[in-house]
C-alpha cells in the first residue's frame, strides 16, 4: 500500500465504531474486561493477536497508529515505543544472544553506541565499527558469530550513506539481521524494506510527531519479527507508548507529507545561500550535487529533509559561540523534525581547550530547517555570519 493520502487520513480509522468522530478517540484505560473465560484464556496465550487485555501490551489508539506507520514504511507490522532509544534497545536485544558479534556503522547515535559499548559487553556480545560507505568493510568485519548489522543511512551529522541493497544481499544468505535507523528520511522519503532491510527504526519524536511535544520511537518489519520483539523485549521492558502520545503521533501524521514538502523546499534555498557565502567552507547535504554519495542518495531516497551541516572557515571557539547565539530565528537545541528551526554546533559538546579550529569536524554546525519562510531564515543567517 503506497497511497499516502489514504494511509494518513483513512487507514485503520473505523469511525462507525466511535460515534463517527473524525478524530479517533484516546482510549485512556489501563485495563480491558472479558465476557468469558475462553476469550481471556486465548488472549493470555497470544496477546499480540488476541483481544485487548492491558495497555502496557496493546491499546486501540496505539493500534491505529501501528497500522498507519507500517503501511507508510511498507512493512507488514509495526511497534511504537516510548522513545527512539527504546526502539533501538528492544530491536537490538531481540536479535542477539550471549557470544554474538555485531557490525555497526561508525559513530552511531549515542544511545546505540552506549548499548554496543556498555550494555551488551556484559553478556559477551562484541561489536565492530566500520565505515559503512564501502560494502567491503562489512564483508571484512564479518565473523562466524556475526548475527546483526546496524545501519544509519543517512546519519545525522555528515549524512554518510550505506548501500542498503548491497548490505541486505550480503546479510540474508548468512542469516544476519539488518537494522536501520531511518529517522533522517522519515517513512516518506526512504523505504529500506524495499531493499531487503529487516527492521527499520525511527525516532518518532522528530518528523512523525512534528510538533516538538512528544517523545516516541517506531520499529517496523515483518509480522514475525515484530511479534518476536512484542512477546519479549517490548512487553518485558514496559516501553510501549501511552494512548495520549499515540494520539499526538496520529495527529502529526496528518500533515507529515506536506510538512516535509515545505521543509525540503526551504532547505534547498538555504543550502544555495550558504554554499555561496564566503565564510562557509563546506555545506553537507545529501541532495546537494557536491555531496560525495549524491548518486546513491538519489537511488535510495526520494527526498531529503531539513537537516544539513555547515563547516565555516576557520573560527575559534568563541566565534562559533557568537554565531550560534546571534541567530534570532534558530533555537540552540538538540533533536530536530519539529516546526522550529534549530542550531547545534559540535563544539558545544567539547571543552574549549579541546577545540581545534583546524579540525573541520570540530567546526561542524548542524542546522535544522523548520516551517519558517526561507527568506526569514536566510536573512537571519546572513546577519549572524556578518558578525564573525
Amino acid at each position: 500500500m503506497d497511497n499516502i493520502s489514504f494511509i494518513i487520513n483513512q487507514l485503520a480509522e473505523e469511525r462507525e465504531q466511535y460515534f463517527n468522530a473524525v478524530a479517533p478517540p484516546i482510549i485512556q484505560t489501563s485495563n480491558f474486561t472479558f465476557k468469558d473465560f475462553k476469550s481471556l484464556r486465548e488472549t493470555f496465550e497470544d496477546e499480540f493477536s488476541g483481544e485487548y487485555i492491558y495497555t502496557k501490551s496493546r491499546n486501540p489508539t496505539v493500534d491505529i497508529l501501528r497500522k498507519k506507520i507500517a503501511a507508510l514504511q511498507g512493512s507488514e507490522d509495526a511497534l511504537v515505543t516510548n522513545s527512539g532509544s527504546s526502539a533501538i534497545f528492544c530491536s537490538i536485544l531481540a536479535n542477539v544472544k550471549a557470544g554474538d558479534h555485531i557490525i555497526s556503522v561508525a559513530k552511531p547515535y549515542s544511545w546505540a553506541a552506549r548499548m554496543f559499548e556498555v550494555v551488551l559487553p556484559r553478556f559477551n556480545i562484541t561489536h565492530t565499527y566500520v565505515d559503512g560507505r564501502d560494502i567491503q568493510n562489512f564483508v571484512n568485519a564479518c565473523q562466524e558469530n556475526t548475527t546483526l548489522i546496524y545501519l544509519e543511512s543517512p546519519n545525522s551529522w555528515d549524512f554518510q550513506l550505506q548501500d542498503l541493497q548491497a548490505v541486505a544481499d550480503f546479510a540474508k544468505p548468512r542469516n544476519i539481521t539488518t537494522i536501520i535507523d531511518n529517522s533522517y528520511c522519515s517513512p516518506i522519503y526512504q523505504k529500506p524494506h524495499k531493499f531487503g532491510i529487516d527492521l527499520c527504526l525511527h525516532s518518532a519524536t522528530k518528523y512523525i510527531a512534528g510538533h516538538s511535544d512528544t517523545v516516541a520511537g517506531v520499529i517496523t518489519g515483518s509480522r514475525e519479527r515484530i511479534k518476536k520483539i512484542f512477546d519479549s523485549e517490548l512487553s518485558n521492558s514496559g516501553t510501549s507508548i501511552s494512548p495520549f502520545n499515540a494520539w499526538l503521533l496520529i495527529r502529526g501524521l496528518r500533515t507529515l507529507e506536506i510538512r516535509l514538502q515545505r521543509i525540503s523546499e526551504t532547505t534547498v534555498k538555504v543550502v544555495d545561500f550558504l554554499k555561496n557565502h564566503p565564510k562557509i567552507e563546506r555545506v553537507i547535504f545529501p541532495f546537494d550535487k557536491d555531496f560525495p554519495q549524491y548518486e546513491l542518495a538519489q537511488k535510495q531516497m526520494t527526498g531529503a529533509c531539513g537537516l544539513l551541516t555547515i563547516i565555516p572557515k576557520e573560527l575559534d571557539y568563541q566565534e562559533i559561540e557568537l554565531f550560534s547565539l546571534s541567530l534570532k530565528n534558530f533555537l540552540l537545541a538538540v533533536s530536530w523534525g519539529g516546526h522550529e528551526s534549530l542550531i547545534m554546533p559540535k563544539a558545544a559538546g567539547m571543552k574549549p581547550e579541546i577545540y581545534d579550529k583546524t579540525n573541520p569536524e570540530h567546526r561542524m554546525i548542524r542546522l535544522y530547517i523548520g516551517l519558517e519562510d526561507a527568506d526569514f531564515l536566510i536573512e537571519d543567517l546572513r546577519n549572524a555570519l556578518e558578525l564573525i
